[in-house]
């Protein structure tokens, strides 16, 4: 089940990924493993782990009983939206995890066996904490989702040697906070992580590779977005207010998006920061006019969507 604090710690986790695959890029052909950086990422990465576990053990489980261990079925909550932050943030800590590792020197087929399943190795103890506390639940459609995420990166490395099709998050503030604070944020920090109506999650695919037309930048990507609008509870909005008052109806309702993007890490320099900004950009994807589709609006054109 996903929770504000369990995005915070796969924030951590990304950033301490980020910091070393950035600050270690190198020729990723020569598989000569460099042990002070193979030793330093491990380190950095292990370090932010543990305190994030340790945080969820600790702090925010805290005003929860331990119970027998269960499971929770939360594939409906909030239209699966929540299932694709799983499937993002899996994806990203795989690819961030396996070029750290190819960095120091890994070769391939072990950097893909221990670094492109770091996904699903950072995201499964968090599952089995919630598992053992009232309130949350183990849930197995965020191990899936957690699987998929993992499986696009390793799959797609095996095959191509690249990433032809990246996922990517883009985020716009909605106007659902202000109807029930208490459950999408009180403050814009706690809603960028608690609102999911504000959240779109996209699969970016490179025209020139999946077209064959060489002709086209190899930067130009064409993306599909899933979002959703009108959530104020995981599975239903509420009817009444605390106090008794009438809550007004929202539909709930999908949205689908087309458009297009940008792949920064095709986009040729010789800096190495530079490149490391390119990766870091690389995380959402970059606002562009779409086309969006939706059972409230029907097709709809977008100036820019975000």
């Amino acid at each position: 089940m996903s929770t504000f604090m369990k995005n915070i710690i796969v924030l951590f986790i990304l950033i301490s990924l980020s910091v070393q695959s950035f600050a270690q890029q190198s020729t990723e052909s020569a598989d000569s493993i460099d042990r002070k950086k193979l030793l330093t990422t491990a380190g950095i990465e292990t370090g932010f782990y543990i305190a994030g576990i340790s945080f969820l053990n600790f702090v925010w489980y805290k005003d929860h009983d331990r119970v027998p261990f269960h499971f929770y079925d939360d594939s409906k909550g909030w239209m699966q939206m929540d299932k694709g932050g799983h499937s993002y943030a899996a994806y990203k800590e795989s690819y961030f995890g396996y070029h750290a590792l190819r960095a120091a020197g890994v070769n391939k087929k072990k950097s893909l066996i221990y670094g492109g399943s770091l996904g699903f190795i950072l995201q499964a103890p968090i599952e089995v904490l919630d598992g053992m506390y009232e309130g949350y639940g183990f849930s197995w459609p965020d191990i899936a989702a957690n699987t998929l995420g993992v499986s696009i990166f390793i799959v797609q490395e095996a095959v191509f040697d690249e990433q032809v099709v990246l996922m990517k998050f883009s985020y716009y503030p909605s106007i659902y906070p202000d109807y029930y604070p208490y459950y999408l944020g009180e403050t814009e920090l706690a809603s960028f992580f608690m609102d999911y109506n504000a959240h779109t999650y996209w699969l970016s695919a490179n025209l020139k590779k999946i077209t064959g037309i060489h002709k086209l930048p190899p930067w130009l990507n064409i993306a599909f977005g899933y979002s959703a609008n009108g959530m104020i509870a995981e599975f239903k909005n509420p009817t009444r207010y605390p106090n008794g008052d009438p809550f007004p109806y929202l539909e709930r309702y999908r949205q689908f998006v087309f458009s297009l993007d940008i792949d920064f890490t095709r986009i040729p320099t010789k800096r190495k920061w530079v490149k490391g900004v390119f990766t870091a950009i690389n995380l959402i994807k970059v606002p562009f006019p779409a086309l969006e589709i939706n059972k409230v609006d029907g097709l709809r054109f977008r100036y820019l969507y975000y």
